[in-house]
């Protein structure tokens, strides 16, 4: 398997950004344009209150820099240690797709118990036991059976 093969679902992220960045300034263009907050309210992020709208997507989107920094970092370092096999590539693929159906929820109807447990499963995958964990014991076998 070609170990650069992680690099998809690390762009599938990257993407995934992009989108919620976009539907971000849209709302707030939308919101400046219809009256809601005056622009220069975005100078200093003072004197006035975004809409809901704007708030809930300002806030996922600093979340996309939260739990996935962890993801890129961990792809990386699977690549990097040539421990990306295809178990760890359908863990990476699970992860993208578990943030893709949370941003989903989070932006659309906003149903805090499904985004609740959305946001959790991909957790568990990404930390508690699959892919950190995943790549932990390949490099520790590694380096036991090279020493």
């Amino acid at each position: 398997m070609n170990n650069y093969e992680l690099v998809y679902p690390m762009f599938a992220m990257v993407v995934l950004t992009c989108v919620v960045l976009g539907v971000m300034f849209r709302t707030r263009v939308q919101s400046v344009v219809s009256g809601d907050i005056s622009i220069s309210y975005y100078k200093t992020y003072q004197g006035g209150k975004e809409p809901d709208k704007a708030i809930l997507l300002s806030r996922h989107f600093a979340n996309i820099f939260e739990a996935p920094t962890l993801f890129y970092i961990v792809c990386l370092v699977a690549m990097i240690t040539l421990q990306s096999a295809q178990l760890f590539q359908l863990l990476a693929w699970v992860y993208v797709l578990l943030r893709v159906a949370h941003a989903y929820i989070h932006i659309g109807r906003n149903k805090v118990m499904h985004r609740m447990r959305v946001y959790f499963i991909s957790w568990v995958v990404l930390m508690l036991m699959l892919m950190w964990v995943y790549v932990l014991i390949s490099v520790l076998m590694a380096s036991l059976n090279a020493g």
